[in-house]
C-alpha cells in the first residue's frame, strides 16, 4: 500500500525453546562520547548462530551507521540484524516508534529472538555489474584515486565507450560501486558485493568519492540499477534460498521507499515476488528510509534495497 495511510499487523508464535526480548535503544552523550543505552540483557548471552535482532529506528535520532551497526558487528560477530529506518518524509518528529504501548520520541525499538527457530535473511540490492572487477591501487578514507593503475575517471570514460546504449544511459543516470565482501574468490557473482552510492568525481584529479571507507587492494566493480536488474536480483536470491530447502511460514519485508511504484511498472513487486517464489506465507512490513540486513556475514544499512527475513 503506497501514498495513503495503512496498518500492517503481523503475529508470530514460537515454541518454548524460543525467547523474545523487546527493547528500546536511546542515544545519550556521556563523558566517553555518544553511547546507546537500552540493550537487552539477554543479548550478552545470545548465541549469534541461533539469534536474530530485529530493529526499527527513527532516521533523525538513531545512529544506525555510525554506532549501532559497528557495535553489533564488533561485539556480537555473526549476529544478523534485519529491519529498517522509519520513513518520515515531512522531517524530524513525523515518525512514531512504539514499544509495549508506549510511544518513543527517539532512538529505535527492537526484538531479540533466541533459540530453536529457523530463518533466512534475503537482502536484494537490485544491481547488476558493468565492466570488470578492479583492484584499488591507490585510495584513502572514502576517496579512490586509482583503479588498476588508472584514475576512476579515466576508466569510466573508456567503459562508457564499450557498453551498450542501455547501460550507458543507466551509468549516466545513477552509477554505483560494488565493494567485494571477500577478496578470496576466483569469480565474483551477484551477492558478493556491498553496493554503495557515489558522491562524485573530481575532474581535476580523476578521483572518485564514495559513501564508505575504501582501502588499497580492495576489489570493486561498478554497478547499475533498473527495474529489470532489481527484479532479476530478488528472484535469483529467493530461488537460491528455495533450492537450499527454504520453506517459510512467515516473513518480514523492509523495502526502500525508492522501490515500489517508483522503481517498478507494477505495484506490490517485492511482496508479490516473495509470495510467488517461496510462498504462500504470512508477509508484512513497511517502506523504509534505509534498510538493515547482512551482506557477506556483516550487517549494513542499505538504500534501494529489499531486505527480508523469512521464518520456517
Amino acid at each position: 500500500i503506497e501514498n495513503r495511510p495503512a496498518v500492517s499487523l503481523w503475529l508470530g508464535a514460537w515454541g518454548d525453546g524460543t525467547s523474545v526480548d523487546a527493547f528500546h535503544l536511546d542515544l545519550e552523550q556521556t563523558p566517553d562520547g555518544p553511547t546507546l543505552f537500552g540493550w537487552p540483557d539477554a543479548l550478552f548471552e545470545a548465541d549469534p548462530q541461533r539469534s536474530l535482532l530485529l530493529c526499527f529506528g527513527d532516521p533523525y535520532t538513531f545512529p544506525a551507521l555510525d554506532l549501532f551497526l559497528p557495535t553489533v558487528n564488533d561485539d556480537y560477530p555473526g549476529l544478523p540484524v534485519a529491519g529498517g529506518m522509519a520513513s518520515s518524509p515531512t522531517g524530524p518528529g513525523a515518525g512514531s516508534i512504539i514499544l509495549n504501548g508506549e510511544v518513543m520520541e527517539q532512538g529505535a525499538v527492537g526484538v531479540l529472538l533466541r533459540g530453536d527457530f529457523r530463518f533466512r535473511t534475503v537482502v536484494s540490492q537490485g544491481c547488476r555489474p558493468v565492466g570488470r572487477p578492479l583492484v584499488i591501487t591507490k585510495g584513502q578514507d572514502n576517496i579512490i584515486s586509482e583503479l588498476g593503475g588508472k584514475t576512476p575517471l579515466e576508466y569510466l570514460r573508456g567503459l562508457l565507450e564499450e557498453v551498450a546504449a542501455r547501460d550507458k544511459e543507466l551509468m549516466q543516470k545513477g552509477l554505483m560501486l560494488g565493494m567485494a565482501m571477500s577478496e578470496y574468490r576466483d569469480e565474483f557473482r551477484r551477492g558478493d558485493f556491498l553496493i554503495r552510492n557515489l558522491i562524485g568525481l573530481d575532474p581535476r584529479t580523476g578521483a572518485l568519492a564514495v559513501t564508505d571507507r575504501v582501502r588499497r587492494g580492495q576489489t570493486v566493480q561498478f554497478q547499475v540499477r533498473d527495474e529489470a536488474a532489481a527484479d532479476e536480483d530478488l528472484k535469483e536470491l529467493l530461488d537460491a534460498a528455495k533450492a537450499e530447502g527454504l520453506s517459510p511460514a512467515g516473513g518480514l519485508l523492509f523495502s526502500c521507499n525508492g522501490r515500489g511504484s517508483r522503481m517498478f511498472s507494477t505495484p506490490d513487486h517485492d511482496a508479490r515476488t516473495i509470495q510467488e517464489r517461496v510462498g504462500p506465507l504470512a508477509l508484512a512490513g513497511f517502506f523504509a528510509a534505509g534498510e538493515l540486513g547482512p551482506v557477506g556475514g556483516t550487517n549494513h544499512i542499505h538504500g534501494f534495497t529489499a531486505s527480508a527475513v523469512l521464518f520456517e
